[in-house]
C-alpha cells in the first residue's frame, strides 16, 4: 500500500525536476534515470539508500539527506503514479 501523498510529492519534486523532468519522464541527460512510473517500494528504497549514504551518488547523496520520511514517501507516491514507458511485446 502507497503510505505517500502524491500532490504533496508533486509540490516538493521541483528540484527532481532539474535533472529527471517534470514528471519523472523527461530526464534531461542519458546519466539520469526515469522515476515516472517506477514501483513505489522502489523508489522509497532508493532515497532512503541515498539519504543513509548506502548508495552513492555526488548528487542525490546531499539531496536525499535534506529529506524527511515523509517527503521521500511523498515523492514516491508521485513518481510512481506517473505512467512508465510504454513497451510493445
Amino acid at each position: 500500500a502507497v503510505a505517500g501523498d502524491a500532490e504533496a510529492g508533486k509540490k516538493k519534486s521541483a528540484p527532481c525536476a532539474a535533472c529527471h523532468g517534470p514528471d519523472g519522464s523527461t530526464p534531461t541527460g542519458p546519466d539520469f534515470p526515469r522515476l515516472g512510473g517506477q514501483y513505489y517500494d522502489y523508489l522509497v528504497k532508493t532515497l532512503e539508500g541515498y539519504k543513509s549514504g548506502a548508495r552513492k551518488n555526488p548528487i542525490m547523496n546531499p539531496l536525499a539527506a535534506n529529506l524527511t520520511q515523509r517527503d521521500i514517501e511523498d515523492l514516491a507516491a508521485f513518481f510512481s503514479s506517473q505512467r512508465g514507458l510504454v513497451t510493445k511485446y
